[in-house]
């Protein structure tokens, strides 16, 4: 009754406050009315029950994304089917009438099409999708694109042959979702899900089903759910709508209807009157996290009007103002948990939302986090917002909003394509950025604080709570209880709370320059597209205009030198400390008064030092770039130096890092890094709590002085949408006017080299009977030859597609394998090529054998033609889209200067890729993958 009167009550108060608003939107914003469809897209229903949704969208050029859609998973398995929803979704990619075994993927790498990177697909409680990217210029391939998707529709052979040799790659996949999250799931997932079918359905299965189940069962499942009125079809690219219909209506038209199908039922989430804690902990859990969830009484609704879509703006609004104040607790001195936020959103079960806060501790903290996140939540329940915070978070989202708005003809497929899947599968609106925009800037002013704050007297009630704590389990930590948790509960609703203060924000960064400097140089790269700025104070400005994104700017900056110019003991000292800098703020600022003064900017910097440079990254919108400048500025002149901020990162570090090496694949990662850097007087391993504690924050400020003393020998790059006059005088103003002292510093190469030769490391760590293999190669102090580099990075291509054939799809051994090759020219040049997989304990010795026999036949026979030629396709596709994204300019310009390349001869690339030969392939083969390599196996422990 309660939520009626407020439905009824926000209704009349938006129809009277729209009845004020202008004449043109007085109608589309009346609360009865339907939320609008993006004019957009064009949405469509088959006679057969498809619905298909078509958008013409020219980023990138000559692509389309295709999804197939099925409204159909893990929760409609009977009980001799537990992961084949899943299973069903790999039998697609093994046989269908079109597509014999492994043609289907063989032939998409053969135009471009990446099988994992590309090419994919999931499977989750409630739907099935099938992800499908395909050159849109090529009616040939274009028509492949469709006839694949029809066949995953309804054209699936599902022979007893093919059947039995997917049972191996899903079980690996199953043996890959083994470990400590998945146990302590198992305990909690019952009290989370209480009385639910979803608590019973994980959509990967279980293993003796996934071993054993008769081909009947796996048949009965695409016959029951894989049919028209069950699908969706979405279609997004650059490609005119009308030919894409027709397509459709070509391929999917023909898909005969179903006769009295089997009933798609919606599976409810109970309500209960307890509260319900779990408690799970596991010797080889991580982190330790604590989660509180309060479900909805009654069952959710699609957001259908105009107030619905309203109410979503307020739900948002009140997340974006908790979350803030959790920020601020996160960065407090003695912080309770090291991520905390809260929202209001859906849950495993599609029809019902809850209102859930969530946060990461220590593992000693657990209680001491959700004692935090009680409070704040309690301290909201009786006090609500303020106005100061309102008007911030208003900034926030509409910054936002503006940031997509501006965009909104620069958005890639990718980035869009989603939001018509899950308008067909739930219902979600998309009225497009346009209205979205429009609408919010009305409404919002017609948002009452009241209102907001009245929200958590809807999400928190005693009924239907349900508490997590999960966390490791180990000697001298005490476990936390039911009754400690129910105790808790208890005492923040009897405590005394006090309302939160917030403190004045900053009106501005900086108050006084130094005198401006000036351009003392500038040359024009006419071929590429960039300009170079040389400045008073010796420093450069490289900048690229580009039209890619509207509302972007990226930014990049180095200086040579970074921890290679500090003394051994500095290095060791200071390694750990270095991240917690920019922690303390800039300009007398702290880290909270920033992000407040932050709030409606889109811009973030981050100061950095590396092994061999001292760095800037960031980015900012066009109307935000003075900001992103006197951020620059301060970072140079004014970083702070505040000990309780520094301990506030030091405390949240080691309260992440607690528990680290309980996990296996963290433990093996850090005992084959000591082994292959033993004699490197320079390494320092995995942060570890104690070596956090160690960290010198005096000597690593004083170092962070002395690396940004000189911005002289600074290398500044912007791409994106500059305004080229307003770079060149904010250059002068707060680049040009720092310090230069003419040190132009070089950084020194890392003296360690590893030894070449065969070495082989067993780790034995974990219970699970999972295994992982690295084959690694390694070659130092190598003449560094840029088509080389090239060969090497495509044997690493070439061989991830032999090795996915040969363990994966001929053994079964694995569901995911890659290898990967570079050479390098920092700190010195070295090649560095790896193979690495994940596999049963009993099945290593002969995947690694097998492994090893593709690198040998690459090395006497060299790659097939087809191979190569479809690493040849992938890299020209890639690069036809790369060519229209800042952050593929940025790193070229960067790498370019940091690696003394000849930046002109990125136009030969094309050209480059096409001359590759099968014969330099297998000589990089021959010259680098040799008898020394290193392999590293992770066992399980001996039971």
């Amino acid at each position: 009754m309660q939520k009626l009167t407020l439905t009824t009550l926000l209704s009349f108060f938006l129809a009277f406050q729209i009845g004020n608003a202008q004449e043109g939107m007085k109608k589309s914003l009346e609360p009865s009315s339907a939320i609008p469809t993006d004019p957009n897209v064009k949405i469509g229903k088959l006679d057969n029950g498809l619905t298909y949704y078509i958008r013409n969208n020219g980023k990138p050029e000559d692509k389309l994304e295709l999804r197939l859609a099925i409204n159909a998973g893990s929760i409609l398995e009977d009980k001799d089917q537990l992961g084949l929803a899943h299973f069903m979704e790999h039998m697609n990619f093994n046989g269908t009438k079109n597509f014999k075994k492994n043609e289907l993927v063989d032939y998409l790498q053969s135009i471009g099409v990446q099988f994992g990177a590309d090419l994919n697909a999931y499977t989750s409680f409630d739907e099935t999708v099938y992800i499908l990217p395909i050159p849109s210029d090529d009616p040939e391939k274009l028509e492949k694109g469709f006839q694949i998707l029809e066949d995953w529709a309804h054209g699936a052979t599902l022979t007893d042959e093919a059947i039995d040799g997917e049972r191996g790659v899903v079980l690996e996949e199953y043996r890959l979702g083994l470990g400590p999250d998945k146990r302590m799931m198992q305990e909690y997932l019952p009290k989370m899900m209480y009385g639910s079918k979803y608590a019973e359905r994980l959509p990967i299965g279980k293993k003796d089903v996934l071993e054993n189940f008769k081909y009947k069962s796996v048949r009965n499942y695409f016959k029951d759910w894989y049919r028209p009125d069950l699908m969706a079809v979405v279609a997004v690219g650059d490609l005119d709508p009308a030919t894409t219909e027709k397509m459709i209506k070509e391929h999917f038209g023909k898909i005969k209807k179903v006769k009295n199908p089997r009933k798609r039922e919606v599976f409810d989430l109970p309500n209960h009157e307890e509260t319900f804690v779990a408690i799970a902990s596991d010797k080889e859990a991580a982190f330790s996290r604590v989660q509180v969830m309060y479900k909805d009484r009654e069952n959710s609704t699609p957001t259908k009007t105009v107030l619905d879509y309203r109410t979503q703006i307020v739900r948002g609004l009140f997340s974006t103002m908790l979350n803030n104040r959790l920020n601020e607790l996160r960065n407090s001195p003695n912080p309770p948990f090291v991520f905390g936020f809260s929202y209001y959103g859906g849950t495993f079960a599609r029809n019902k939302n809850a209102y859930q806060s969530s946060a990461t501790t220590s593992p000693e903290g657990q209680l001491n986090g959700l004692r935090a996140m009680l409070t704040e939540n309690e301290r909201v329940r009786r006090h609500g917002f303020n106005t100061g915070e309102f008007e911030r978070a208003k900034k926030e989202i509409l910054a936002r909003l503006e940031k997509s708005f501006k965009d909104r003809d620069k958005q890639e497929s990718g980035r869009i394509v989603n939001q018509y899947v899950y308008n067909y599968l739930e219902e979600s609106p998309i009225p497009g950025i346009e209205w979205s925009y429009d609408f919010n800037k009305k409404v919002m002013p017609t948002i009452e604080l009241a209102e907001i704050n009245d929200l958590i007297k809807g999400f928190i009630h005693d009924d239907n709570r349900v508490i997590v704590i999960t966390g490791p389990e180990k000697e001298g930590l005490k476990k936390v209880t039911e009754k400690e948790v129910l105790d808790l509960i208890k005492e923040v609703e009897a405590a005394n709370i006090q309302p939160y203060e917030d403190e004045e924000v900053a009106s501005a960064l900086i108050e006084t320059l130094p005198a401006a400097g000036t351009i003392t140089n500038e040359e024009t790269n006419a071929k590429l597209g960039f300009t170079k700025l040389t400045l008073s104070n010796g420093a450069t400005v490289t900048y690229k205009k580009t039209d890619f994104k509207n509302d972007e700017i990226l930014f990049q900056a180095y200086s040579p030198g970074g921890t290679s110019l500090y003394s051994d003991e500095e290095f060791k000292a200071t390694t750990f400390a270095n991240g917690g800098l920019s922690q303390a703020g800039i300009a007398g600022l702290s880290l909270n008064d920033m992000n407040k003064y932050m709030s409606g900017k889109i811009v973030r910097v981050n100061p950095s030092i590396g092994g061999f440079s001292e760095n800037f990254r960031g980015s900012a919108a066009p109307k935000d770039i003075q900001t992103l400048f006197e951020m620059v500025h301060l970072y140079f002149t004014s970083l702070n130096k505040n000990d309780e901020a520094f301990q506030s990162y030091i405390t949240k570090q080691k309260s992440f890092l607690g528990n680290l090496m309980a996990n296996p694949q963290f433990f093996f990662s850090n005992e084959i890094g000591k082994v292959r850097n033993k004699g490197n007087s320079r390494y320092v391993g995995f942060p570890t709590p104690e070596a956090m504690e160690k960290a010198d924050y005096d000597l690593a400020y004083k170092k962070y002085q002395e690396r940004f003393a000189d911005a002289g020998d600074f290398h500044f790059y912007f791409v994106g949408n500059v305004d080229e006059a307003k770079i060149k005088e904010l250059s002068t103003k707060y680049l040009a006017s720092l310090p230069g002292k003419g040190s132009n510093e070089k950084y020194v190469a890392t003296k360690f080299r590893r030894k070449d030769a065969y070495h082989k490391e067993v780790i034995k760590r974990g219970k699970d009977p999972k295994s992982r293999v690295q084959i690694t190669w390694e070659e130092a102090d190598v003449k560094y030859d840029g088509d080389e580099a090239s060969y090497i990075a495509a044997l690493g291509e070439v061989l991830t597609i032999k090795l996915v054939e040969k363990l994966r799809e001929e053994e079964g051994g694995v569901y995911g394998v890659g290898a990967r090759g570079s050479m390098s020219k920092i700190s010195f040049s070295n090649v560095t090529f790896s193979i690495s997989f994940p596999c049963g304990p009993e099945n290593v010795d002969k995947l690694v054998a097998a492994a090893l026999a593709e690198v040998e036949k690459i090395k006497k026979e060299g790659p097939t033609e087809k191979d190569l030629n479809k690493v040849k396709e992938t890299y020209l596709l890639n690069r036809k889209e790369s060519l229209k994204q800042n952050r593929f300019w940025m790193s070229n310009l960067v790498r370019a200067d940091q690696e003394g390349r000849d930046i002109n001869k990125m136009n030969d690339y094309e050209k480059n890729v096409k001359a590759m030969t099968q014969k330099d392939i297998q000589k990089v083969a021959n010259k680098y993958l040799d008898e020394n390599y290193f392999l590293a196996l992770l066992m399980p422990e001996d039971q």
